[in-house]
């Protein structure tokens, strides 16, 4: 089955242009989002909060659900790629993060981005591209970090917050209280405020149910008292990496039991709403056929099959740098229905309710909210 591959539009705005557009604002500079002039921007990331979630659940969050824009999140919608695309202001082509795991050609092996980092993979030089803090250095800017005290040094913390003073706060309340204190330093700054409880409750629980919205709720109301203290010259944004869709397990796909979708398969990459498949280097074009041929006749009438190159040339993970391009699956498999690919029965991650990934509207359109000096 042919079905039409969906392609990047260059025109719009995505979560690339919200730290720019930032820095800007504090120089009074024009910027893609059109924000005004600000003395200290908050920016709130809360993980997993899609456009299309948010509206459904518009009751749980007053505050959030007023006035606002929406944004791509970039591909593939998953918390390594997106958090990178906003820090440093690059898609996934030219920073390297493509997923939530990736291929590390040079050791034969597939690494998480977000806790696979060891000795072999360097966050200096993995993510490659300067981050938007760095860019901040004696410009008279502070840059700050907001999040959990377990994430201060880890390796994406490393390779993506680069040029940020990290400050730790474990509750949702309490990272919110740490903005506020900086905001009442004298001086101009800038902060990036992280919220990954939204999306935890998502994963465990689903975007549907009670669980999740409590936790926009609480949220909501954390904005809200922040909002209400902002100076005049202040502004606070809140967005997100990428929204979520629901999958139980009985649209789970097991594919690692049919031999036409693994034959010459030699390394699994990606997120299950988005197998990146690579395939063994001694395969020949033919064998390379046939696997595409046999995954577009199982599952191309729920899910666009494509090859690398014509992922690239749509525009999936905006320009690609050479040495970023044997990192992306030579056969990417990313869910169109609400299904989620796994290789087995018995695979761990099968226990996820809410899931994000692929290309989907409720997954790729995160909202865009301003307040303060911004609004």
């Amino acid at each position: 089955m042919t079905t039409m591959v969906p392609a990047r539009d260059p025109s719009v705005v995505s979560l690339a242009d919200v730290l720019p557009s930032c820095v800007a604002a504090l120089s009074g500079a024009a910027n893609p989002l059109d924000l005004a002039p600000a003395r200290s921007v908050v920016v709130v990331l809360v993980d997993g909060l899609g456009a299309s979630a948010l509206r459904a659940r518009a009751a749980y969050a007053r505050t959030l659900s007023g006035p606002r824009d929406t944004l791509w999140s970039g591909f593939p919608t998953t918390t390594a790629a997106g958090l990178t695309t906003l820090t440093t202001g690059a898609l996934p082509g030219r920073h390297g993060l493509v997923g939530y795991s990736v291929l590390d050609a040079a050791h034969d092996r597939v690494v998480k981005q977000l806790s696979g980092w060891d000795a072999d993979l360097d966050p200096a030089t993995w993510q490659r591209v300067p981050t938007v803090f760095e860019s901040l250095a004696g410009s008279g800017v502070d840059a700050f970090t907001v999040g959990p005290a377990r994430y201060a040094d880890s390796g994406l913390t490393r390779a993506i917050l680069r040029g940020a003073t990290y400050r730790s706060a474990e509750t949702v309340s309490a990272r919110f209280e740490a903005a506020r204190g900086i905001l009442r330093s004298p001086g101009r700054s800038l902060t990036y405020l992280y919220i990954p409880e939204l999306d935890m409750a998502g994963h465990r629980h689903g975007w549907e149910s009670e669980e999740w919205s409590r936790a926009l709720e609480q949220v909501d109301g954390e904005v809200r008292s922040l909002v209400d203290d902002l100076a005049r010259d202040q502004a606070v944004l809140v967005t997100a990496d990428h929204g979520i869709v629901d999958v139980p397990a009985h649209k789970h796909v097991i594919w690692g039991t049919k031999p036409a979708l693994t034959e010459g398969v030699r390394h699994v990459a990606g997120e299950p709403r988005c197998l990146q498949l690579h395939v063994d280097p001694a395969l020949d074009d033919d064998g390379r056929s046939r696997l595409g041929e046999a995954w577009r006749a199982a599952e191309g009438h729920r899910s666009w099959v494509v090859t690398r190159d014509e992922a690239v040339e749509a525009g999936w993970f905006g320009d690609v740098d050479p040495a970023v391009l044997p990192r992306i699956g030579d056969l990417l498999v990313a869910a169109r229905k609400g299904i989620a690919y796994y290789r087995s029965e018995d695979d761990r991650g099968r226990g996820m309710i809410g899931q994000h990934g692929s290309w989907s509207d409720e997954e790729t359109r995160v909202p865009l909210l301003r307040f303060g000096a911004f609004a």
